[in-house]
């Protein structure tokens, strides 16, 4: 074998082992190039054939087509050296099933064009003794897409007749091209039918059941189903949204979320997926159905109160051909209109084509659409991330921003405050000058704050600070915090040489060493952060002596926060109060006091007053107009502090924010969105936490972060998969968890992983595997001092799948293991929980005595843990086994035990009533029973 031909067997093996996308498509890209550089035709054509369906699956029409018709002239000139089945490669013959298809797509080819490939394509399968099912699928796509409705019926009537061959369309892609079919003509009933069979059946393909999940959304919703049309949208989008080849797809769930009062989400799916639009050039059916979907989401965006919201992204070169060209972000109402223009002409150009109107009657259809409204709240996406300030009117407005900006922190305060020094007054020029000296400084453009002293000097006489003004001529930037070796010596000799100097000069060098002392890495014991905070206070007095109230507040603000790092949380919460109580402070600093007492009350653990206190300076923050980065900082403190209150769903919202304004400036946002992923799942939000999580593996394993981080957000995934029912990929979660921290070395957090998947193997009934699991996770931990709670609750998980399993004798020794471990650690609650399982044991071995007296004993247990309805749940095992023992009358006093202690647990309390007025009765006790079973609701 040559050299060539070995690397590009080599190639094909990798390309066979890898998923669809960029990773692939290089490959087979390099395989392609190397076999024309070979000269070899036989290779070239595996080649070529692989690429064919790379192509297909990355939505590339172009290369499809190209790479289809080389392929196809070869084999037709020598069918033996070139045959139409290559496996692993693929078969000529299917990829003729996508031809049609990428022809139909763009009005670029004519109707004659289209008919010659579905007739060549049924006469090579022929020729080749294919069934028709492939030809007629095809030529049924081609007259629905035309508008040939009448024949697109009749054809599929003549397919449900046609024998399915290996050339048919698979049953997930079957069903969903019917549903398709059958909810844009009608009878949407059957749609869902056809949906759910899919769906219920596990069937799957390329883009399944993404896509039929898609199609069913609007009949969900016609058909008064929102919770199914809801989670159906959840699924379809999360399989859907990394695949630009998926356009149509994704269009489908942005009308979903435009006629469901979710238009924040769908403003941000439209940003999110707008560079799918130029993804691939030939796909003009999937632009004509995204531009359509992205105006009737835009419309409504507009409609709900936000006609100039800014859209991300839309001022790309890239679309400019589609949309044209604007200055700046398109507003939304303006890209709408424009939108739905470049709708109606693409409509027009395939009607031309198919001499139908079809596609302008299906435009009209989505403005009518559009127009529909369903309350179906996803909740976690909302406006707030597009609030933004006013823009300044007058010079005194531009002013005012400008020096809230700086008050702020905002490095917007930059361009704010040189916009703003022609308006200002000779007292605002001082402020102003300031703060640009200082903004330069901090961002380490010293050569510009060099250039900026002479203004700020010349600002300064100009006020008559003539004192101040001599003091920054001599000692220059060092006043603005610059760098440099001997700078605390010399503004201490500067300090003392000025001991008679205004008030103000010694407080700007007082507070100018104290900010030297706090960015002094050495100086970080508690005793030298009360020193600067100390400082801070004085220099805060000097600024009041000498009427400088801004700058007073401003070293209040740094005495609190270096009281609060040297741990004096008190303290600095009273320093907090007092300045927030100064009537005198002004909006911007009042938000930054909020924030660091929002911090210092999360120190304390008052998580709710915190976040009312971060939420406040959120909103000053907005009205400010401060950068995108700071907006997100200070959203992430206040998702912070309503995730550790409880408050998972304030979490979410704010946690959102934050991730899409630090989008917004270019930065990863993986640790924002693995927090709202977690707080989604907190909330209960299961299904969308999977679509954030599942982004934020991606992005983990793209950064090829460490196997033991990977392994806490595959940890979360997995949970969510749980809480959306998704059995299945929980139980390959817990797996892939499991592997990940072996892989690092993390053998208690493996263990737990391997407990999770023995516990969800044992509800579903896989017995043998769960005890595997839960054995080996036992087997890891026993022994580990650190590990004593998760060797117990191992122990008592491996106990029950023991006992589902009939293994008695086991099950006996590992619960006597693990109450021996609950006891030992004070475990009330533990050991009574196992007790109730050692109880329901007992009773399986017909121990009956042991049984209740077990039982009880679980039931005293869980009263003095303080949960009296799991005592309940004991009480009414115990009458139930009294039941089976035939003792009615010792299990009267459990059955009332059991209704006494069932607080909120509504099931027990009906089941508990209903089985003691049956036994009532039984004992003859009519008036007794008539009693119980009068409190049971009508």
């Amino acid at each position: 074998m040559t050299g060539y031909a070995t690397r590009i067997r080599s190639l094909f093996d990798e390309i066979d082992r890898t998923p669809w996308g960029p990773a692939e498509r290089a490959l087979v890209a390099e395989a392609v190039s190397l076999a024309q550089e070979s000269g070899d035709e036989r290779l070239e054509y595996e080649a070529r054939m692989r690429q064919t369906a790379s192509a297909n699956m990355g939505g590339d029409t172009d290369l499809m087509l190209t790479s289809f018709a080389w392929c196809l002239g070869h084999h037709d000139a020598d069918p033996e050296r070139f045959p139409a089945e290559l496996e692993p490669a693929g078969d000529l013959m299917w990829h003729y099933k996508w031809m049609a298809g990428a022809l139909r797509g763009s009005p670029e080819f004519s109707s004659e064009q289209i008919t010659a490939v579905l007739d060549d394509m049924q006469t090579h399968y022929e020729r080749a003794g294919h069934g028709m099912s492939g030809v007629l699928m095809a030529r049924f796509e081609d007259a629905w897409s035309a508008g040939r409705i009448d024949e697109a019926a009749e054809l599929r009537r003549r397919l449900d007749a046609t024998p399915r061959d290996e050339y048919s369309h698979c049953d997930a892609c079957t069903r969903s091209q019917f549903a398709g079919f059958f909810a844009e003509t009608g009878d949407e009933a059957e749609a869902i039918r056809l949906v759910e069979e899919l769906v219920e059946g596990g069937f799957t393909c390329g883009e399944e059941p993404e896509h039929a999940l898609a199609r069913s959304l609007l009949p969900y919703l016609h058909a008064g189903r929102p919770d199914d049309a809801r989670a159906a949208h959840l699924r379809s989008y999360r399989l859907a949204k990394d695949n630009a080849d998926n356009l149509s797809i994704i269009a489908k769930n942005i009308v979903f979320c435009a006629v469901t009062g979710n238009e924040a989400r769908a403003l941000a799916l439209v940003e999110r997926h707008l560079p799918w639009l130029t993804h691939d050039g030939l796909n003009a059916s999937a632009h004509l159905e995204a531009l359509a979907a992205f105006a009737v989401a835009l419309d409504a965006v507009a409609a709900s109160g936000h006609p100039d919201a800014a859209v991300r992204g839309s001022d790309a070169e890239a679309l400019v051909p589609l949309i044209g060209a604007h200055d700046g972000l398109w507003p939304a109402a303006e890209l709408a209109a424009r939108m739905w223009t470049a709708a109606e002409s693409i409509a027009q150009a395939f009607d031309a084509r198919n001499a139908t109107d079809a596609q302008t009657a299906w435009l009209a259809g989505q403005r009518t659409v559009g127009a529909e409204r369903y309350e179906v709240p996803i909740s976690s996406h909302d406006f707030a991330a597009r609030s933004s300030a006013p823009a300044p009117r007058t010079p005194a407005e531009r002013v005012e921003r400008a020096l809230a900006l700086h008050q702020l922190g905002s490095i917007a305060s930059l361009e704010a405050i040189r916009e703003a020094l022609d308006d200002a007054d000779v007292e605002q020029r001082v402020s102003l000058t300031h703060g640009l000296l200082a903004v330069l400084v901090a961002l380490g453009r010293l050569d510009e704050a060099t250039a900026a002293l002479p203004s700020r000097l010349a600002a300064l006489r100009a006020a008559g600070r003539v004192a101040q003004a001599e003091l920054e001529e001599e000692l220059g930037l060092l006043l603005y915090g610059a760098d440099a070796d001997d700078a605390p010596e010399t503004l201490q000799r500067a300090l003392d040489e000025h001991h008679g100097a205004p008030a103000e000069v010694r407080a700007d060098l007082l507070a100018t060493l104290a900010f030297l002392r706090l960015k002094d890495q050495t100086a970080t014991e508690p005793d030298d952060r009360r020193r600067t905070a100390e400082m801070f206070a004085e220099a805060a007095e000097l600024f009041a002596e000498a009427g400088e109230t801004g700058p007073s507040h401003s070293q209040r603000w740094m005495q609190a926060d270096m009281t609060a790092a040297a741990g004096d949380l008190p303290e600095a919460l009273d320093l907090l109060e007092a300045l927030l109580a100064d009537n005198e402070l002004s909006e911007a600093r009042r938000a930054r006091a909020l924030l660091l007492r929002a911090r210092t009350r999360g120190g304390l653990a008052e998580y709710a007053a915190g976040a009312a206190d971060a939420d406040e300076a959120t909103r000053i923050h907005l009205l400010s107009g401060a950068d995108d980065r700071l907006v997100s900082d200070v959203f992430f403190l206040a998702g912070a502090l309503h995730e550790d209150a409880g408050a998972m769903g304030e979490a979410v919202s704010r946690y959102r924010v934050a991730t899409e304004r630090r989008e917004a400036t270019g930065a990863p946002a993986t640790d924002l969105r693995f927090r709202l992923g977690r707080a989604l799942l907190g909330a209960g939000f299961g299904e969308e936490a999977i679509e954030v999580l599942d982004q934020v593996l991606q992005e983990e394993t793209a950064a090829e972060e460490p196997a033991g981080s990977r392994a806490i957000t595959v940890g979360l995934l997995t949970r969510a998969f749980e809480q959306a029912g998704q059995f299945g990929n929980a139980l390959g979660g817990w797996e892939f968890v499991a592997q990940l921290h072996e892989e690092a070395d993390e053998p208690a957090a493996r263990a737990y992983a391997l407990k999770e998947h023995g516990r969800l193997l044992g509800r579903f009934g896989e017995i043998d595997d769960a005890i595997d699991s839960l054995t080996q996770a036992v087997e890891i931990v026993r022994g580990d001092e650190e590990q004593v709670g998760l060797l117990a609750d191992g122990l008592h998980t491996l106990a029950q799948a023991h006992q589902q399993r009939g293994d008695l004798d086991e099950v006996f020794a590992l619960l006597d293991e693990a109450v021996e471990l609950g006891r030992a650690n004070d475990a009330a609650w533990f050991v009574a929980d196992v007790l109730d399982t050692r109880a329901r044991a007992l009773a399986a071995a017909e121990r009956t005595d042991e049984a209740v007296a077990t039982a009880l004993q679980a039931a005293d247990g869980f009263v003095r843990a303080g949960d009296t309805t799991s005592a309940g749940r004991s009480e009414f095992v115990a009458a139930r086994i009294l039941m089976g023992a035939e003792r009615p009358t010792d299990a009267v006093p459990l059955y009332r035990a059991a209704l006494e202690h069932a607080g909120d647990d509504e099931a027990l309390r009906q089941t508990a009533a209903l089985e003691l007025g049956d036994v009532l009765e039984r004992l003859g006790r009519p008036a007794e029973a008539a009693e119980v079973r009068a409190t049971l609701p009508a």
